[in-house]
């Protein structure tokens, strides 16, 4: 209930959302040095006793979207082959997604996205591969290295953006992917040439994944629990 309050303070809607009688997922995260480390937190609760089945009004909601957005922890792999149908798939592996994972779910994303704590050359070999799976782009973030995006001609590298006071980087990922979207998608509708539209896109998504690091818990709303 008090995410739904947030997110109607912030204007964004969810009509179709599900609400299930089960436990919020409630994994631990600590902060150390302003970076955030997750922890296991309770077992049983609603995301791991339910997956969302897409059904067909969901459907034909997002086929008005030119973009629909998953993750590897969002327990709708088996739905990607319908979306894909519809609409162009961005997706998150995170950084604990294996071969086997990768085989299975690429070839049903436009863009991928993941995290990785490598080489520069590792991270282009794994890019290059991720590629030969199927999206149309690859990105890897590396935190305060800045992030890595292959388009399968050229790999462009953006530093992190500095900021003064790191307080939390929860949610600075999912900031990035989704600041590069909104500005990639809109330049390609607008006629900016490809690689123009990443390099905007890839500066902006840093720049705004810097100030998610000011805000605490991603986006605020703080809430004391008991």
């Amino acid at each position: 209930d008090y995410i739904r309050e947030c997110l109607t303070k912030e204007g964004v809607t969810f009509d179709r959302s599900r609400k299930v009688y089960a436990h919020t997922a409630q994994p631990r995260v600590y902060l150390k040095d302003g970076d955030r480390v997750f922890a296991a937190g309770p077992r049983d609760s609603c995301q791991h006793l339910f997956a969302m089945k897409i059904v067909p009004e969901d459907m034909e909601i997002i086929k008005e979207y030119d973009i629909c957005h998953s993750s590897c922890y969002s327990n709708l792999e088996y739905e990607l082959p319908t979306l894909k149908d519809i609409c162009e798939v961005s997706f998150d592996f995170s950084d604990d997604s294996d071969d086997a994972y990768y085989e299975r779910v690429a070839p049903y994303v436009d863009y991928a996205f993941c995290s990785m704590d490598a080489t520069e050359e590792d991270i282009k070999a794994r890019l290059k591969w991720i590629r030969s799976l199927g999206p149309h782009l690859v990105c890897a973030s590396r935190g305060a290295d800045g992030c890595i995006l292959y388009d399968g001609r050229e790999f462009y590298i953006q530093p992190a953006v500095k900021i003064e006071r790191v307080v939390d980087t929860m949610g600075a990922g999912d900031s990035l992917v989704a600041s590069f979207l909104v500005s990639y998608l809109s330049d390609l509708k607008h006629g900016v040439p490809e690689p123009q539209a990443i390099e905007t896109a890839l500066a902006r998504g840093a720049s705004f994944a810097a100030g998610i690091c000011g805000v605490e818990g991603a986006f605020g709303y703080g809430l004391q629990y008991e």
